[in-house]
């Protein structure tokens, strides 16, 4: 027996261990960032809103049409923190792909693919497929969210993006969703740096979810920046209800305005 109960312990502290080693980064992005056009900044912003972007941007934003975001995460869909790295892809503010490899040992042992194109989503696991109405909606606020850790520029240069005043440190961000529709965060700003420091909206887990529930999208504190706005690297996501973030995601390169029209409908890497 108590070789057994060893055996066991050997086991799983080997498993435990594996899970402790950061996966490689993947290869870049075969394309290098594409210079931007500008555009003023617009006038009657939200009073916190135009803090931010002039601390990020100064007085011209640029005209952002894609975005491919590619570091290394650590998550726990089902309770068990797992490394991994990923590539998001955005054809910006219409659609984007997801490409996730959790890691043991650095080995690959689950691949996910993601992805929101032309209104739908799917969602792809190596045990299940996921899709319909209400994982299109949780997709559109994933899509909107990432573009605020990425390039937040977007806010202001697409048309059918609205920012509404709230308050000195809050405002509200109304983007698209589908043709007819809308979805809403709630954007909080730091009063110390003017940098966007979460946005909270309500969101459906997957297709089977009986109702919203408020998702918090935020940055840790004391990351390192990325980008020519100094956006935090890392940020973190959390279901209200689950009290603690489910995933951490370290951006560690970002690349603008290049050829995704392919990509973003590809599978894999």
């Amino acid at each position: 027996m108590g070789i057994a109960v060893a055996v066991i312990v050997v086991v799983l502290a080997v498993g435990w261990l594996g899970f402790k080693f950061k996966p490689a980064p993947f290869e870049d992005y075969p394309e290098a960032s594409r210079p931007a056009e500008t555009v003023p900044l617009p006038e009657g912003l939200p009073a916190p809103v135009e803090r931010y972007y002039r601390a990020a941007y100064g007085d011209e934003i640029p005209v952002v049409h894609s975005v491919v975001i590619t570091g290394r995460a650590e998550m726990r869909p089902f309770g068990l923190w797992l490394p991994a790295r990923y590539r998001f892809t955005h054809d910006a503010g219409q659609g984007y792909r997801h490409y996730i490899e959790a890691t043991w040992f650095r080995i690959p042992i689950m691949k996910i693919d993601e992805r929101y194109v032309d209104g739908k989503a799917l969602m792809e696991l190596p045990w299940m497929k996921d899709e319909g109405e209400k994982l299109d909606q949780a997709a559109n606020i994933g899509m909107w969210a990432e573009l605020a850790s990425s390039a937040p520029a977007v806010f202001l240069t697409d048309p059918r993006v609205r920012w509404q005043a709230v308050d000195d440190e809050t405002a509200i961000l109304v983007v698209p969703f589908g043709d007819d529709a809308t979805d809403t965060f709630v954007v909080r700003f730091d009063p110390e740096t003017d940098q966007i420091a979460s946005l909270e909206a309500m969101r459906y887990r997957d297709s089977k979810s009986p109702a919203k529930v408020l998702w918090v999208a935020a940055y840790e504190e004391d990351s390192e920046t990325i980008g020519d706005a100094g956006i935090p690297a890392t940020g973190k996501a959390t279901w209200l209800d689950k009290g603690k973030p489910w995933a951490y995601f370290t951006a560690e390169d970002i690349r603008i305005n290049v050829d995704v029209d392919e990509y973003v409908r590809a599978r894999g890497l």
